[in-house]
């Protein structure tokens, strides 16, 4: 049995998620930005909250914790990078270690670059991975205070998973990154019929989120530095792929 993964729209473009184990009934939620949200989606699927798994310290995913844990008292597990910043942890974690919800075991990575001590969250026997402001829906986040080879690094960490995996990434920004994208890799048509469904998807009320990192992979420009196409484009041919992510964000910073 793998994680039942459940999207939960908070506050204005931001996503919490439900991963629930069937197989033991441990619930966790991935963020926290507002309360009520996640507390109606665990009604709305009889499940019982076990465990919080928090990304890094920004407000937008950490200020609902207090109304959710009065609610539903669960385990807080973050970042240990971070602890100068994060609500009080359960569970301190690093590059390399174990998170357990029930039956499933997570894998920690560590992708500073947004903020100093981002982590995102792998199940692998679940085929997801939790990357909220590291690794976005044609997008990344925007570098606040790694540096851009760390966040290049981050997102190469992220590239390596296997490509079916589910990235439940924290903002619904995608039709707006796609836009960008077309900046940069403007004859991609894996790209373009992308955009094109993104549009499709927001103009009739529907998420973009999860995508899947096979499609990153082949649209995301974040993820593409590489690609010759792009490099000659952007008058960088011969160029490293890092300081090509570095243009291509520093774009985006623009946009």
């Amino acid at each position: 049995m793998v994680l039942q993964i459940v999207p939960v729209p908070c506050l204005t473009d931001n996503y919490a998620w439900l991963a629930h184990d069937p197989a033991s009934g441990a619930t966790a939620a991935i963020d926290a930005p507002e309360a009520a949200p996640i507390l109606q989606a665990l009604k709305d699927h009889g499940w019982t909250l076990s465990h919080v798994l928090l990304s890094h310290h920004h407000w937008d995913h950490v200020d609902g914790l207090p109304a959710l844990l009065k609610a539903a008292p669960a385990r807080v597990i973050g970042a240990a990078a971070d602890t100068h910043r994060l609500p009080p942890l359960d569970q301190a974690v690093q590059q390399g270690d174990s998170v357990q919800i029930g039956t499933q075991t997570g894998q920690v990575l560590d992708v500073s670059g947004h903020t100093i001590g981002h982590v995102a969250y792998h199940f692998p026997d679940s085929g997801v991975v939790f990357t909220a402001d590291s690794l976005m829906a044609l997008g990344c986040g925007r570098v606040f205070e790694g540096s851009m080879a760390q966040m290049y690094a981050s997102l190469g960490k992220l590239a390596a998973l296997p490509p079916e995996t589910r990235v439940c990434s924290g903002h619904e920004y995608t039709q707006a990154n796609a836009k960008f994208a077309l900046t940069i890799d403007p004859d991609n048509p894996s790209l373009i019929s992308r955009a094109e469904a993104v549009s499709a998807a927001r103009a009739a009320g529907r998420q973009t989120v999860p995508s899947i990192l096979a499609e990153e992979l082949a649209t995301n420009p974040f993820l593409r530095a590489g690609d010759p196409a792009i490099k000659a484009l952007l008058g960088m041919t011969g160029a490293q792929p890092v300081d090509v992510f570095a243009e291509i964000r520093g774009r985006k910073d623009r946009f």
